[in-house]
């Protein structure tokens, strides 16, 4: 078990490494693989999010004998609550002391806390695997339904996506950059079909702690990618939407990241230390992160140093990736101190 945790640490390491370094680009030339796709498509950015809530049904799997109804809506509450202060803190730096009237009810951490919550309690329940894969399908086959007969492709107010949220929250609530929010509530439901995806990978993965497990659960993944390639030629990779085909794809590249840092583990190639460290207290440094991010932005430091390296000859691409790895190491000291004083954050 030892092994499997450490790496399900680095790549959940690496993966909030990741996602602190693509959320902090400067300007608008940027390279394409750091940034969303903007509609249809997949890129290195892309995976980001994904790859964390497969983790999210891992842990839930792995953490499975402590699940209790009070622990999990405590948690569940407390990452929601803690993802709407996230945007009261990006609203009062922005000086919008009445944000109550346009403070977003969805986000990243709040899409987290309604997946934990459905896969726990699911998990809790002692549900069976057929069960599980029964509800992964229906959830994405009634999703699917939503977006052929919904019109969830079209990025207006037309899309039922657009049409339920403004409806239950309002206009002003929701992702103000797009008439979709990408967070929203109907894209929740294949969400947390991800979720549930990672629950049953972990299931499967500490079934029979074997080399012979470890291939067959490859096996399924390299299906499951090849399914979710054959499903976008209808239903188009779309992470704004959560599409169905994303979660296939994503799912499976989830799944064989994890089988091969276990495979590696296994063989005594150990995970980046710096990735473990990162993977310890992804939560807490993620949040450090979003808050520090516009702290940066409003003292106008990611400016500066962005300009700073266009005067020096960089590329603006170049110049934008630098300032991000310079953010993102700067997490990395905070990740590296809190690591070495065995400080663990936990929520």
């Amino acid at each position: 078990m030892s092994q499997r945790l450490q790496s399900l640490d680095a790549m959940r390491g690496l993966t909030v490494a990741l996602m602190i370094l693509v959320n902090n680009g400067v300007g608008h030339n940027q390279f394409h693989q750091l940034q969303h796709s903007q509609w249809n498509g997949l890129t290195l950015c892309d995976l980001v999010f994904p790859f964390f809530l497969f983790m999210v049904g891992v842990s839930v799997w792995l953490s499975r004998n402590r699940l209790t109804l009070k622990k999990i809506l405590s948690r569940t509450v407390k990452l929601f609550l803690v993802g709407v202060l996230l945007h009261v803190w990006d609203m009062l730096l922005d000086g919008q002391w009445q944000f109550w009237h346009e403070l977003r009810v969805w986000g990243v951490l709040q899409r987290i806390a309604l997946c934990y919550c459905a896969a726990a309690f699911i998990v809790m329940k002692g549900t069976s695997v057929r069960q599980v894969a029964g509800l992964i399908v229906l959830a994405l086959v009634a999703y699917t339904a939503m977006l052929v007969w919904g019109n969830g492709y079209a990025q207006d107010a037309s899309s039922l996506l657009c049409r339920a949220d403004r409806t239950l929250f309002g206009e002003a609530h929701l992702y103000h950059k797009s008439p979709i929010d990408p967070e929203g509530l109907l894209s929740t439901l294949p969400s947390i079909a991800h979720t549930l995806i990672g629950v049953l990978t972990a299931r499967a993965i500490t079934a029979v702690a074997s080399a012979e497990t470890r291939i067959s659960i490859a096996k399924k993944a390299t299906l499951m990618l090849a399914a979710g390639l054959l499903l976008s030629l209808w239903i188009p990779l779309n992470k704004r939407i959560w599409s169905p085909s994303y979660v296939l794809v994503t799912c499976a590249l989830a799944t064989l990241l994890l089988v091969a840092l276990i495979w590696l583990e296994k063989r005594g190639f150990n995970s980046p230390t710096l990735f473990t460290a990162f993977g310890m207290n992804a939560f807490f440094l993620y949040v450090l992160s979003e808050m520090l991010s516009p702290v940066m932005s409003h003292l106008g430091m990611n400016q500066i140093t962005y300009e700073a390296m266009l005067s020096g000859g960089l590329d603006p691409r170049m110049a934008s990736l630098v300032y991000a790895l310079l953010f993102d190491g700067l997490i990395a000291l905070a990740a590296w101190w809190l690591w070495k004083r065995q400080i663990f954050v936990k929520i």
